[in-house]
């Protein structure tokens, strides 16, 4: 059934089914970047309010472009006189969103506006008829979106909720806690390979480029990795340490250690922990740096580390600048810089530009990195190449909002960059996690990961970025024998085992629902 309410666009075969789904149960929907996951949310929109004329739809979305971006699809696709539909910011006076709610059928808005009125009583969402989560793999734990669920739970005389995501994680923990604080009873999930969705999707091509570390750059990382396994060593020596040292196994330590020492344990062995602790966070960061990077970046966190020493603002950096490995590291950085030997994924990347360039002149590219100032020093080498004659390149950095004293951009240079590709001003945005969720980013012929990422959710998002409404490419740049190799294996593991757990619930659900409907045709 096409709803005679929706203007310009029709659902798709796999969209009519899962709205069919949601229209009676509390749905979490998996589906890639780019396949209408708001369309859905449009069409129960449209029924919810059909069934309770009286009620309000809330749609959240975790940062006011994309609620905004929301607002203007349902603005483009529902009849003037459906219903009437406002946005949210904080930047509204409080008494105004009050009365603005009152006057509202579709609110669209951010969770912690939506949380802070709650919390103030400026409204209840009694009158709620559909709770709309949009990135709903953040509804975990103390975040306003867990916040606004549960109140809603709590007050709605006719609850309905509808979770979207791309991903919502590789744990079923986590995946569980996600439905349990949106009261989800049934999950629709699709991939590329759905047979329902196949027909919909365009063909993307992948290539994994492997680079070598060159030998001077391993000279470097073995003089790192000698300091770094004996802090590893100490901690696991003092009984501080159990598991394997992963990143985040470190950074958990680090949090319980300090959480011991705020509580009044002054106890030698934890107060030196905390110490060797931070001291194998900071080499290890610039291991990674190293390994999957590059050679000005790297040098640039080695200046950091040895400033922080010199203004006493870091023990961990203090000690870690007197180790005779780090000082023989700096001098090997300098020598590497003075060479001119670089990361080999920085030519890397030029070549693969420039050869995708001259394939498609009009082509859109979109390069992820995980860094700020590798992004700004990727960019840089980029439009050198314009200058060199070698390509018509105009790369253009894409970052989020400023934070720990890094230089970012506010929302509206965000938008006015967006612009600019959109209009073709643009023709390689060069972007770190902003670009990986929710924002309006036009339809991109390659995505270029400059590293792999250990993250199943951001690979999804990132590579969703092309492959939508036309054919698309995506090219992973992995330095071989380093961190690179290790996450880009992570990441394919999660998503299988993601893909696995979803699917078993769905069959879960649906088996669940067969059995009510074979129940109920029995006492009937």
């Amino acid at each position: 059934m096409i709803m005679e309410e929706l203007k310009n666009i029709q659902p798709r075969e796999y969209q009519q089914k899962i709205f069919e789904t949601a229209s009676k149960h509390n749905t979490l929907v998996v589906l890639p970047t780019g396949m209408g996951k708001t369309l859905i949310a449009l069409m129960l929109s449209i029924d919810r309010i059909k069934k309770f004329p009286k009620s309000k739809i809330l749609f959240l979305a975790p940062t006011r472009p994309l609620a905004s971006q929301h607002h203007s699809y349902f603005v483009k696709h529902l009849p003037e006189l459906f219903a009437e539909m406002t946005l949210f910011t904080g930047k509204v006076d409080a008494s105004k969103r009050k009365e603005l709610w009152e006057q509202a059928n579709i609110i669209f808005s951010t969770p912690q506006c939506i949380a802070n009125d709650v919390k103030a009583n400026r409204f209840d969402l009694s009158e709620v008829s559909l709770l709309i989560v949009d990135e709903c793999h953040r509804c975990l734990k103390n975040y306003d979106y867990t916040y606004v669920a549960q109140k809603y739970k709590e007050k709605a005389q006719n609850l309905r909720i509808l979770g979207l995501t791309a991903s919502p994680g590789s744990k079923s923990e986590i995946i569980n806690e996600i439905c349990k604080n949106m009261n989800i009873d049934a999950v629709e999930i699709r991939h590329r390979y759905s047979e329902d969705v196949k027909q919909y999707i365009q063909k993307l091509d992948t290539e994994l480029i492997r680079v070598e570390l060159p030998e001077e750059l391993k000279k470097i990382r073995e003089l790192l990795d000698e300091i770094y396994n004996k802090r590893v060593d100490e901690l696991k020596n003092r009984g501080l340490l159990y598991s394997h040292a992963t990143k985040i196994a470190l950074l958990e330590l680090q949090g319980k250690l300090q959480r011991m020492i705020a509580t009044g344990s002054n106890h030698f062995n934890i107060l030196r922990g905390v110490s060797v602790c931070a001291q194998a966070i900071k080499i290890s960061h610039a291991i990674e740096l190293l390994e999957t990077q590059n050679v000005e970046t790297t040098m640039k966190y080695i200046l950091d580390l040895m400033e922080q020493a010199k203004q006493n603002k870091s023990k961990a950096a203090e000690q870690l600048v007197k180790h005779s490995n780090f000082q023989k590291a700096y001098i090997g950085l300098v020598e590497l810089i003075k060479k001119g030997i670089e990361h080999p994924k920085v030519a890397m990347l030029k070549e693969v530009v420039i050869e995708e360039m001259q394939k498609n002149k009009n082509a859109k590219i979109m390069i992820f990195n995980h860094y700020r100032d590798s992004i700004a020093k990727i960019c840089r080498e980029l439009n050198e190449l314009k200058k060199q004659g070698k390509a018509d390149i105009r790369a253009k950095v894409f970052v989020g909002q400023t934070i720990k004293g890094e230089t970012g951009m506010s929302q509206k240079e965000q938008q006015e960059i967006l612009n600019e590709f959109k209009a073709g001003e643009i023709n390689i945005l060069c972007a770190t996690s902003i670009g990986e969720e929710g924002l309006d980013i036009p339809e991109v012929n390659v995505v270029i990961f400059y590293e792999p990422i250990p993250s199943a959710i951001r690979q999804i998002q990132r590579r969703g970025r092309t492959a939508r409404l036309m054919p698309g490419k995506l090219i992973i740049l992995m330095t071989v024998k380093t961190r690179d190799e290790r996450y880009y294996w992570a990441a394919f593991h999660k998503e299988r085992k993601m893909h696995g757990i979803l699917d078993g619930m769905q069959k879960q659900f649906n088996k669940k629902i067969e059995e009510k409907k074979q129940k109920d045709l029995t006492e009937f």
